[in-house]
């Protein structure tokens, strides 16, 4: 579900293109259905409702207005610095009674929240959305969420960016943890149908389910020689690994910093992406702070 935040008090609302799947095994063909959803199904109008706390007064004084289908490029490179931001000082957080420590989940909605709640005050989700994947979405798909640049009129995906989130080994070790209310039976199936994949090899394979214009992009929430930065890994290629490696998970893509002389930034992966030939290959390393 797409999440979107109206109103000073950081109160939550939730619409999209791609509907929270109430039971998703109730289709055998769950995984096409959704995949055909972000592909063609446009969003729905995300104006504000009857009942929704009208906005601060100070949010609405400056809401660019985007003409060009590149304009959001600068917008979502200020989204990402303070998204950034925010999550470092939870990285970099030392609690001197070592007790405070926060959870993978924790850090990775921190991140994600504070990029929606600027994206929304810069009036950029008709150019460039979020979708916020449910619980069994995260597990079958191995995506957090889905970055996605939309063709105007239409606001069909143009291109898209799936997005998972990696934590350090140490942090790693904290399994998710769904309260008993949380276990439905259509969670319980999507771990077991799963389970003989890693959630980098889910989330490549459904990228490239999608085709090339559909990147899988790795976060990396600190690195081993750096744990108070954020990077990542992007790629519509990481398929070709496939049956090449034993298998695809964090150390295999870390590996891809190994001996690299250049970082993008956030700015310099966009313009990369939506510049480059329909179907051409790209990899790109990218240092988001």
């Amino acid at each position: 579900m797409e999440v979107s935040s109206n109103g000073s008090n950081g109160s939550s609302s939730s619409s999209s293109s791609i509907k929270p799947l109430a039971n998703p095994f109730v289709n055998s063909k769950l995984l096409s259905s959704f995949r055909a959803s972000l592909q063609k199904r446009p969003p729905p109008d995300t104006s504000s409702t009857e009942g929704s706390p009208k906005p601060n007064i100070f949010a609405t004084l400056w809401r660019p207005n985007l003409t060009n289908t590149d304009d959001f490029i600068p917008l979502y490179s200020d989204c990402i610095a303070k998204a950034c931001s925010r999550t470092q000082e939870y990285l970099l957080f030392k609690d001197p009674e070592d007790k405070f420590h926060p959870t993978p989940e924790v850090l990775t909605q921190i991140f994600l929240m504070t990029y929606i709640g600027q994206s929304l005050s810069l009036n950029m989700t008709d150019h460039f959305n979020c979708t916020v994947m449910t619980p069994e979405q995260r597990i079958l798909l191995g995506a957090d969420w889905v970055w996605a640049v939309l063709e105007r009129p239409t606001k069909n995906p143009r291109i898209q960016i799936a997005v998972r989130v990696l934590h350090l080994p140490d942090r790693e070790g904290i399994a998710e943890d769904y309260p008993p209310e949380g276990r439905t039976e259509s969670l319980q199936m999507a771990q077991q149908e799963s389970s003989n994949k890693t959630v980098c090899e889910r989330m490549v394979d459904f990228c490239a389910s999608i085709g090339k214009d559909c990147y899988a992009l790795f976060l990396f929430m600190g690195r081993k020689n750096d744990t108070g930065k954020i990077y990542g890994v992007l790629s519509n290629n990481f398929q070709a690994a496939v049956g090449k490696v034993d298998k695809i998970d964090r150390d295999l893509i870390e590996n891809f910093f190994k001996g690299s002389r250049y970082l993008h930034t956030p700015t310099g992966m966009l313009q990369t992406i939506t510049t480059k030939k329909d179907e051409e290959p790209l990899t790109v390393l990218i240092k988001f702070n």
